[in-house]
Parts: C-alpha cells; sequence; structure tokens
C-alpha cells in the first residue's frame, strides 16, 4: 500500500501496522497500538516535565528576586509553553517509539530545565541577553502557535503543519530554542550550564532528523521537505 493509503487507511480507522514500511515496523507505530504502555509510558513522562519545570522555576524566580536579572523569565515562559502544549496536545497518527527517539526527547527535554541561574559568571550585561532570549522566545511563540495542539515531544506526526514560521524553516521551535539557551548561557556562564545546553541542542539537533524519517512516511510531509529547504538555521542546517 501507498504511503497516501496508509493515511488514509489510519484516519478511517483502518489498522495499519502492516502497512508501516518494514524498516520502521518496531519503532514507529499507529497512535492506537500499545495503548495501556502507552499511557503509563504518557503519564509518567508528563509528570516528569512538570517536576523538572517545577524545580527551575522555583530557581529562576529565587534568583530574579534576589539579582533582579530578568534573562532566565524568558526561558520559563518558553519552557513553560512545552508543560501546557504536552498537557493539551492532540493524539498521535503514528509515533516513533525506538530507543533512540526516546533517548533523544530524554537529553534534549532534560537540558533546559536542569540550568541554574548563576549571575556572577554572566558574559554580557543583562540587557543584551534578555533581548537575544526575548528574541528566541517570539520564534518559540510563533512556532507553537502555528503548531497549536499538533505540538508533542516524541517524533510523531500529529498532522502536517506548513503554516506560519513553518514556511521558513521546518523547525522553527528548534531554532528558538537555541537563541533563548544562547541567551541564558551567555547571562548565566557555567561549566554546568553550558555542558547540560549543549548537550541538549546536540540531541535537539539530531531528534530534528529522526522527527522527520517519522514524518516522511506522510506524502505530504515529503511534499513541505520539498518546499521549505531547510531545518532549523537557514544556510546551515
Amino acid at each position: 500500500m501507498s504511503p497516501l493509503a496508509t493515511v488514509r487507511a489510519r484516519l478511517s480507522g483502518q489498522a495499519v501496522d502492516a502497512e508501516v514500511p518494514s524498516r520502521r515496523k518496531e519503532s514507529v507505530a499507529p497512535a492506537p497500538a500499545r495503548r495501556h504502555g502507552d499511557r503509563l509510558a504518557d503519564f509518567a513522562g508528563r509528570a516528569v516535565i512538570v517536576s523538572l519545570f517545577t524545580l527551575f522555576v522555583t530557581a529562576v524566580v529565587v534568583d530574579v528576586s534576589r539579582t533582579g536579572h530578568l534573562t532566565g523569565l524568558l526561558l520559563v515562559a518558553s519552557e513553560g509553553l512545552v508543560v501546557i502544549l504536552t498537557l493539551i496536545r492532540r493524539n498521535a497518527i503514528w509515533m516513533d517509539r525506538s530507543w533512540r527517539a526516546r533517548l533523544l526527547t530524554a537529553v534534549s527535554m532534560a537540558g533546559p530545565p536542569l540550568v541554574r541561574p548563576a549571575a556572577a559568571a554572566a558574559l554580557l550585561p543583562d540587557a543584551v541577553t534578555f533581548v537575544c532570549s526575548a528574541v528566541g522566545l517570539v520564534i518559540v511563540l510563533l512556532g507553537k502557535i502555528s503548531l497549536g495542539r499538533s505540538f508533542g515531544l516524541m517524533p510523531a506526526n500529529r498532522g502536517v503543519v506548513c503554516s506560519g514560521v513553518y514556511r521558513f524553516v521546518r523547525h522553527p521551535i528548534y531554532a528558538g530554542y537555541l537563541v533563548t539557551h544562547l541567551g541564558f548561557v551567555i547571562a548565566h556562564a557555567t561549566v554546568w550550564n553550558f555542558a547540560l545546553l549543549v548537550a541538549a541542542d546536540l540531541a535537539l539537533l539530531v531528534r530534528a532528523i529522526q522527527e522527520e524519517h517519522t514524518l516522511a512516511i506522510d506524502p505530504l510531509y515529503v511534499e513541505y521537505q520539498q518546499k521549505v529547504h531547510w531545518r532549523v538555521l537557514p544556510g546551515v542546517f
């Protein structure tokens, strides 16, 4: 069966396990498969995200009240959107459940909530890093507004979005993350923060490639790739 026929079968409620390309059968499966295990894993994932985010917010609020530096608050806003959209996301048409996808998602998501403010280590004035983080946050906001409830963490097809900022790069939210993380690590330049964000952002870029392997099952996404050539950074990647 062709990829288009697979999409139609999935949307009409037919079983499509057998229709997923053989090289992806073990890792990419229709959303209804393994429902009980998926629900437990999904609940655990959301609980971990909320817990890490709560600890991060607490640390940033304490730092802002002590120093008055606002750059960290923009990272809080960016990560807060992740939490909100994770809780209201729609179900996937199919999802990549491979351990590679799980590991990339875990590393890219765990890094930002684990960074800690350290204003004494700032490399540039707070006004500069605030503007840098604000630009990144605006990109993230525009990307998440375009994506809406199609947002998710694991590589999955929740509907192909090609409007808004998705007309310029295929992963604008990731581009915004990179800019926001850059602003934060310049404002709080410790070895701990640098190592965490470099690891998280490298995982993020590899995750973008992994997501496209999943989305490319859908002919609509293949058509979108032909129109928008760059993943995250125009002219670079």
